[in-house]
């Protein structure tokens, strides 16, 4: 039965792709209604997966071919099938009227239809080859879905950045998978994460370790494909594309890096600096994708950014050892930021006419305050910032489970949960309503219910997608670091982010900010943040010698 209902899942796109094109001429900007119910019907199979996955039905590979051709069930597959025909299911339905005055309305569905095949057939791949030809698959569709509008330069632009950053992101991934089947003979995936767990010490080419290799050429495969930093410069700048594409590429597409880390997780299990690699990188590009994203006055182009700093803080959870927490952040994300582009329209056309904003009586208390008669102490409001949401995500990750603070990756996650909660109630202090505490105690029960769900969904989602304790254990025993050293640097973070906090709330005193005496090196900071940190100048730089070098290259060899 799950053979089955895999191939329902995977083959229902394909058909419904063929049946929109071959109906096309006959029936119209009908036809869409042929590639809706494809949707809905494979929708329907991946729920079926899911379900048989949290009954407890064990992974199964199923081979299609001779060497190659492998189909894999299991909870990560089942989830990843179940999202991507969800998230397809939704953008078929909002492009039927979106799209219905574009010219190649068919043609467009028929690429929709292609594109969530081959997502489904790159987290159902159970073998190198599959995934390779799936991974390729969606750079080349994507370009096509990106330039939909033939008369747009500027769509066709982008669109070939995006296929070009693909290509390079391509690379990694085939060069891994020569490297593995080099040493173990075969491309399945279940017989090479088999061997690998049982000769952690193999070598490949001049000697290199074959985990550590293979590693870090999957991590940088899954920076290209995240929008990571330095590679993230395709991603903001495909808004030219129809918004149901900028929807499924946001919501599905770009979150391949994160499935592709998780997929080769018994990989990473036997590495040892690689995913500390990894979450410098996911750092990084998390704090320049939010800052860049306040920089923006187009609301396409930040939720773009904003895209760009969650792939960060998803692939950074990856790099703390918590993989499974990186697939509810891309589930979480994609959802949300799905919904977000599909509306982003609408919301521009009612600001244009009304800002809508209701002047009820909570609008009234969070946006039109009152001064407060008395300012808090400071000393007081530094203390409950700190105190605060500490106390309640140690509370909450404790009622989860009590190894749960034995685990680094956990600790740098509570460290960040507890910044951005001491961020909440900070900005709740500055807000200056007039009855301070009313408003606080909104703040801290949402965050508390916000706190929670996400500690037990995570949870549960370890369970789920990684059911053996041991393997979980050394997932995040691979992220470690020494311990010394690992207190060391919380220790310092702790110490930085309090005295911050201390120092703030002292500027904010009297009910304002003091004028800053860098006030220079700021606005040379907010001119770097407003010219996007100058990586798109030299990357139009680069291209620029590369083409003035091809010209040369061209007459030296009188080929033009």
């Amino acid at each position: 039965m799950t053979g089955g209902v895999v191939a329902l899942v995977l083959g229902l796109p394909l058909v419904t792709a063929l049946l929109t094109q071959l109906g096309a001429s006959r029936l119209g900007w009908q036809s869409a209604r042929i590639s809706i119910a494809g949707a809905t019907l494979t929708f329907a199979a991946a729920a079926v997966l899911v379900g048989l996955a949290l009954a407890g039905k064990p992974a199964t590979s199923f081979q299609l071919g001779a060497s190659w051709g492998f189909v894999l069930f299991d909870p990560l597959s089942s989830l990843m099938a179940f999202v991507i025909s969800g998230i397809s299911l939704v953008v078929h339905v909002y492009s039927r009227r979106y799209m219905a005055e574009e010219q190649g309305y068919p043609r467009f569905f028929v690429l929709l239809d292609l594109m969530t095949a081959a997502l489904l057939l790159m987290v159902c791949a159970g073998d190198l080859v599959t995934l390779l030809i799936a991974w390729h698959l969606i750079g080349v569709l994507l370009y096509f879905l990106l330039g939909h509008d033939s008369s747009s330069q500027t769509a066709h632009r982008y669109a070939s950045w995006t296929l070009l950053t693909y290509r390079f992101g391509d690379l990694p991934l085939l060069l891994a998978a020569v490297l593995l089947y080099q040493a173990f003979g075969t491309w399945s995936l279940e017989t090479i994460f088999e061997r690998i767990i049982a000769a952690p010490d193999t070598e490949s080419l001049w000697g290199l370790p074959l985990a550590e290799t293979v590693a870090a050429l999957v991590a940088l495969s899954a920076f290209a494909r995240s929008a990571q930093f330095l590679l993230h410069t395709w991603l903001p700048y495909t808004m030219s594309g129809p918004t149901p594409v900028s929807a499924l590429m946001h919501a599905g597409i770009v979150n391949a890096g994160g499935f592709l880390i998780n997929r080769f997780a018994p990989l990473f299990v036997n590495t040892d600096g690689v995913l500390h690699w990894i979450f410098v990188v996911g750092l990084v590009t998390a704090v320049i994708g939010s800052v860049l994203m306040l920089a923006q006055n187009d609301i396409k182009k930040a939720l773009g950014y904003s895209t760009m700093g969650q792939m960060g803080f998803m692939i950074m959870e990856c790099g703390v050892g918590a993989f499974s927490l990186a697939i509810y952040h891309l589930i979480a994300h994609g959802l949300f930021k799905g919904t977000l582009f599909l509306g982003a329209g609408g919301v521009i056309n009612e600001a244009r006419q009304d800002d809508g904003v209701p002047k009820d009586d909570l609008y009234t208390f969070v946006v039109e305050r009152r001064p407060a008669r008395r300012r808090q102490p400071w000393l007081v409001m530094a203390g409950v910032t700190l105190v605060v949401p500490m106390t309640i995500l140690v509370l909450a990750h404790w009622l989860v489970a009590n190894d749960f603070f034995q685990k680094q990756g956990a600790i740098v996650l509570l460290f960040f949960g507890w910044v951005t909660g001491a961020q909440l109630i900070f900005s709740t202090y500055r807000m200056r309503t007039e009855n301070i505490w009313r408003l606080m105690g909104l703040m801290l029960f949402s965050f508390t219910i916000v706190v929670l769900g996400y500690t037990f969904i995570s949870h549960a989602f370890d369970v789920f997608l990684y059911p053996d304790p041991v393997f979980r254990s050394s997932i995040y025993a691979a992220a470690g670091i020494d311990i010394f050293w690992f207190d060391v640097l919380v220790v310092l973070m702790t110490l930085v982010v309090v005295l911050g906090w201390l120092v703030t709330y002292y500027a904010e005193r009297d009910g304002r900010r003091r004028d800053s005496p860098f006030g220079a090196l700021w606005r040379s900071f907010y001119t770097l943040v407003a010219r996007e940190f100058f990586v798109i100048n030299a990357y139009a730089r680069l291209s620029g010698w590369l083409l003035a070098l091809a010209t040369r290259i061209n007459v030296m060899l009188r080929w033009s």
